[in-house]
């Protein structure tokens, strides 16, 4: 029987991220268990949930919801990254999510992950009680953003993108999709060290759906392990992405709406898969689905031979 090329049959990487003051100390075991990241996303626009939570009155509450339900970390965007979608200004990102901060991080024992491309969002998100960065640009957004998550010593997510939201699903085009990635990812980290980020406070995220075909997408949950090689936790996030709608809706259907009951199965099975090939961290609207799945197939990662 032939042996997957990128796995080898090494055991699970474990990662130990503690990180923050004795005030707001965080601490994260990635590996053993798979963590689960709840979006929350405080945009009028964002491609599943835009609306839904744009007050801080449904916002908190929907942390609430996230945390109650099993998420280990919570992702707050200001910004939607959808395909085709516009920038906002800084300041309209700042209002939008800093107040929400305020009043989530006193009310959460979970970490506060900031979803932005923009320093100064990321500045005042920290400041307000958040502790992660996730940036979906890799520092290629803001020049600041290393720097800023130097001097923090917080968790910085870099995840790859071909492009820009409005331009990354205009034809992407890959020779060597694993490979052009890994490149990618190299240079991101070269570029988070010489801004005083410490390596073990870097994450990955190869980037579901952005600029990505659905072939694209596929592959990559396949080949998730080859990013292994790296050293460092990897994240994803599928969650009701257009590749899971297109792929499980039926012949001649039109496309289904990321809340479509198949859509959510498709998400768990890709979160599965993923699981399966090394993911760390599972980006996901819908915990409480995911909790059960990410306990089952750990359970199952980890059953004696």
């Amino acid at each position: 029987m032939g042996k997957n090329p990128d796995r080898k049959n090494e055991p699970i990487k474990q990662f130990n991220l503690a990180w923050g003051t004795h005030h707001l100390a965080h601490r994260l075991t990635l590996g053993r268990q798979t963590r689960i990241m709840g979006v929350l996303n405080v945009t009028p626009d964002s491609f599943s949930d835009g609306g839904r939570f744009d007050t801080v009155g449904k916002a908190v509450t929907q942390a609430g919801n996230l945390v109650a339900e099993g998420a280990d970390i919570l992702d707050i965007g200001g910004e939607s990254t959808r395909p085709f979608s516009d920038s906002v200004s800084t300041n309209e990102e700042i209002d939008r999510v800093v107040p929400v901060i305020e009043k989530i991080a006193g009310r959460v024992n979970v970490p506060i992950s900031i979803d932005t491309t923009k320093a100064e969002v990321a500045r005042q998100a920290l400041a307000a009680g958040a502790g992660i960065i996730n940036d979906v640009s890799a520092l290629n957004a803001d020049d600041e953003m290393a720097r800023l998550a130097g001097r923090a010593d917080v968790p910085l997510i870099l995840m790859h993108m071909r492009g820009r939201p409005k331009t990354m699903q205009k034809a992407p085009i890959y020779d060597d999709l694993i490979g052009e990635i890994t490149d990618f990812f190299k240079k991101s980290i070269e570029r988070a060290l010489a801004g005083g980020v410490a390596h073990k406070r870097i994450i990955l995220d190869p980037g579901i759906g952005f600029g990505k075909t659905a072939a694209h997408n596929l592959m990559l949950i396949k080949r998730l392990s080859a990013f292994s090689a790296m050293d460092l936790p990897l994240l994803i996030g599928p969650s009701r992405k257009a590749f899971i709608r297109h792929t499980v809706k039926k012949s001649g259907q039109a496309d289904l709406d990321p809340g479509h009951p198949d859509v959510a199965l498709g998400t768990q099975a890709v979160i599965a898969a993923g699981i399966l090939n090394g993911a760390h961290i599972v980006r996901v609207h819908d915990v409480a689905q995911t909790r059960v799945i990410v306990k089952m197939v750990d359970a199952i990662r980890h059953a004696d031979p």
